[in-house]
């Protein structure tokens, strides 16, 4: 499977949707959350928190493991996605629509060239990453 391409990511497999306004969305990557298996729990930071790039800011677990969410850019959480909060299964099912985990107003915007385009991304996966 391709990785949208109207996203960008980064190498802890998390992904960010920029809108022309500055308003972005994080979620994680259909790869992730195969890896991980049925996700179980997500913990998310509240509205009018700071995320920083490549930070953690949360933690998603699943009946295989803990894993930190990686912050792709850094901004302020204008939005948490509380249905992925009462049902952690959407990241399994929906990872890139319903299973969207944050939306972030961005701090710079400079930082979106850190990250890796989906063509990108999907060779850092190819080559056993």
């Amino acid at each position: 499977m391709s990785s949208p391409s109207d996203r960008r990511y980064i190498k802890d497999h998390d992904w960010v949707q920029v809108e022309d306004d500055g308003a972005a969305t994080f979620g994680i990557t259909d790869y992730a959350q195969d890896s991980l298996g049925d996700v179980v729990f997500v913990e998310l930071p509240e509205p009018g928190s700071q995320v920083s790039q490549s930070e953690s800011f949360g933690e998603i677990e699943s009946v295989k493991a803990v894993s930190e969410l990686v912050a792709p850019l850094s901004g302020t959480v204008t939005e948490r996605n509380e249905a992925v909060l009462d049902a952690p299964e959407l990241v399994n099912d929906s990872p890139y629509a319903d299973g969207w985990l944050l939306k972030v107003e961005l701090a710079d915007p400079a930082e979106l060239d850190n990250l890796m385009s989906a063509e990108e991304y999907d060779s850092f996966l190819a080559s056993g990453s």
